[in-house]
């Protein structure tokens, strides 16, 4: 199930150049003060357990919450609070920054360390959560949770490490029978490198799509920080996958092209000796690749890097970058089989598509090369190389080809994946973006697939996106608005603030790691409705 690799005496080759080109683009962080708007008290519904994500013994388990307003931020100076008392502010929204309070003793004398626990939450059910139950794959570290002594009294706590949540609970652990404590104020000093007062509001008429323009909004500002993040709580480091789909946000939105400019030479400033980009990239402390190596992440630096020519006309960008862009597509053509098809490695982690419980990739992954070859076509033929533009024309023809051969099911008329012949979601959805068939052909396909609603279904706003995508290239577009409404409402409904990193409408309760504790609640993934309603005028 994990989605990472290690490689022993992992070898990277590095271009100094272009690591220079982009920490020259390194945003200034803008900053502003949020206080709370309320004090709440967070209690328990009912718990539902999760069942269909298992890792261990751990099952994932979130919780129905209640969330009732108890004071007022005035109230909080007030309150003495002693060993076991605790107190959770609300911030009003989703905030990614750094916190800070004031504490002082109050009673007959200061006389032993205070010791308090620290919760940060982005959704209300995670201050309900023990994280002495967690045991999932992902390391607990990312579990926003804190201890603090504090030996001396009054003090200011400056919390050093960012955090991205909504909730704070602060828990006194224990005093002295002589003390109790006075907290007075908290702030959070919000970091992001845009602002939202660049981006004039959405006034469709819909109220509904107006707020999920803004929560997509939102949750791209948040995730924009030194590079584009994936997730703020967790992960904080640059995905390739998220990155696309971030840049086409932005360009209808923020317009922060040396954002991406930054992220692309980042990506190609160190890359796997033989030419390969990592699915990933830390910026920090030192620009560092990281070794997993995602076939369709890969392969999606082609599309990234033509979209970004396209947005801004970055004409020397796209000369600069075209050879390891064109190095991703020759790496895949060379993997091929006798057949011309992609290997199926079945449970290999070799691409990802979709959070997808048992999903096979040997479809998708063959249409996300058809699909990058096209741009590649593209961008060839603007560079003038025309050589290699009919080149990838012939493998595209024949990538085709050998995918209606293996993959498509006459009596289904569904593509089909790996030896078991799986229908998927993002199979069909994968295909219809790489125009294996007509337009008409692909719109018919779309919605046998809707009637049919394959078992492995689309997990994660990043498939949904694609399936967006496709809604549009076959011409349902009043469709694609419906879906996002239902999808994306759906998480605002739920009480989102930012779009999440998984949401089934099925499955509410869904989490690949083991446990909802690591899900991240505001996700770069999850904010292309955004893109879709403006780029495309979806009203």
């Amino acid at each position: 199930m994990a989605s990472y690799g290690i490689i022993e005496n992992f070898k990277t080759k590095k271009n100094p150049s272009f690591l220079g080109k982009a920490a020259a683009l390194a945003p200034l962080l803008n900053r502003h003060p949020v206080r709370p708007t309320r004090l709440v008290e967070i209690t328990e519904t009912h718990q539902v357990v999760q069942s269909e994500w298992q890792v261990g013994e751990t099952e994932g388990r979130r919780h129905d919450v209640t969330v009732r307003t108890c004071g007022e931020l005035e109230d909080l100076e007030r309150r003495k609070l002693k060993k076991g008392d605790r107190v959770t502010l609300d911030f009003g929204n989703h905030q990614v920054g750094y916190v800070s309070f004031h504490v002082q003793a109050t009673g007959s004398h200061f006389d032993a360390p205070a010791y308090i626990r620290m919760k940060f939450a982005e959704i209300p059910c995670e201050i309900l959560e023990d994280s002495s139950d967690y045991h999932g794959w992902i390391s607990k570290s990312w579990i926003q949770e804190e201890y603090l002594h504090l030996d001396f009294l009054p003090a200011t706590v400056k919390l050093p490490r960012r955090y991205a949540f909504r909730y704070m609970l602060i828990e006194v652990l224990d005093t002295s029978p002589k003390y109790a404590l006075k907290i007075s104020e908290p702030v959070c000093e919000y970091v992001s490198a845009v602002e939202m007062d660049s981006v004039p509001p959405l006034h469709s008429g819909d109220a509904l799509l107006d707020q999920i323009d803004r929560v997509g909004l939102k949750t791209l500002m948040n995730c924009t920080q030194m590079v584009f993040e994936d997730g703020v709580k967790r992960d904080r480091r640059l995905w390739l996958g998220d990155l696309r789909l971030q840049a086409l946000a932005n360009y209808c939105t923020f317009r922060n092209y040396d954002m991406v400019k930054r992220c692309l030479y980042l990506f190609a400033g160190e890359t796997f000796e033989d030419g390969r980009i990592g699915a990933c990239f830390f910026h920090e402390p030192e620009p560092c690749v990281d070794d997993t190596y995602l076939m369709d992440y890969a392969l999606l630096f082609v599309p990234t890097l033509f979209d970004y020519y396209e947005a801004s006309g970055d004409l020397e960008t796209l000369q600069e970058l075209y050879p390891l862009a064109m190095r991703q597509i020759d790496i895949c053509l060379a993997a091929l089989d006798k057949a011309h098809l992609v290997v199926d490695k079945g449970e290999d982690f070799w691409c990802f598509l979709d959070w997808g419980e048992g999903l096979n990739k040997q479809a998708g992954a063959q249409a996300v090369l058809i699909y990058s070859i096209h741009c590649g076509i593209r961008m060839a033929r603007v560079l003038g190389d025309e050589e290699r533009a009919a080149s990838l024309s012939r493998e595209n023809e024949a990538l085709k080809k050998a995918a209606v051969q293996a993959f498509w099911d006459e009596d289904l008329k569904l593509f089909v994946s790996g030896q078991e012949r799986q229908v998927s979601w993002a199979s069909q959805v994968w295909m219809i973006l790489a125009q294996v068939f007509d337009r008409e052909t692909n719109r018919k396909l779309i919605h046998r697939t809707r009637q049919k609603n394959p078992r492995i279904h689309m997990v994660t706003p990043y498939m949904y996106h694609h399936y967006i995508d496709a809604l549009i290239r076959c011409d349902e577009r009043e469709l694609a608005l419906e879906e996002i409404k239902r999808y994306w409402g759906g998480m605002i409904r739920d009480g989102a603030d930012t779009f999440w990193e998984l949401y089934d409408p099925d499955n509410k309760y869904e989490s690949p790691y083991g446990s909802c504790m690591v899900n991240s609640y505001c996700h770069a993934w999850s904010c292309t409705p955004s893109y879709f309603v403006r780029k495309f005028g979806l009203r």
